[in-house]
């Protein structure tokens, strides 16, 4: 009986936590993302990612972006956008998709650096350029305030 107290109390828990973590909505186009941050006065953070071939890009999205504490971060100091190239055939994106991608990494990532994270001004004006940074959620988001404390 105990133990099923024990049970209880632990889903309990982890349901209240999991109720608390904001659910982040990544953009897929940045003249949207760039007017959602003039309107909400934040910067914009883009990722360029390969994510069914990139270590390092996977490594950032399951170490940082997918984590509770990140979401706490972002939702009130970001806008954020993702463009992402997969090279499988199942993950391939659509025409429209990839056009759009591709425009993307035309203004932002000419170098086409994997993973590259972009801090845009509302305005568009690149502030900084990063990329995967071990240590998890805390140590990434230390980063960015430091990026962005420099502006």
């Amino acid at each position: 009986m105990r133990m099923l107290l024990l049970c209880f109390c632990a889903l309990l828990t982890f349901s209240r936590a999991k109720a608390q973590t904001p659910v982040l909505t990544w953009n897929t186009d940045l003249n949207k993302a760039l007017q959602q941050a003039k309107v909400a006065n934040k910067p914009v953070l883009v990722v360029f990612s390969g994510s069914d071939w990139c270590k390092p890009c996977i490594m950032l999205k399951q170490e940082v972006f997918d984590q509770p504490e990140f979401a706490q971060y972002a939702q009130d100091k970001l806008v954020l956008a993702r463009f992402d190239f997969p090279r499988s055939k199942k993950n391939k994106l659509s025409a429209s998709e990839t056009k759009i991608n591709e425009q993307a990494a035309a203004q932002l990532n000419k170098e086409g650096a994997f993973p590259l994270v972009v801090l845009l001004s509302p305005e568009g004006k690149v502030l900084a350029k990063t990329g995967y940074r071990p240590g998890g959620p805390g140590a990434y988001d230390a980063h960015l305030n430091q990026l962005l404390a420099k502006q």
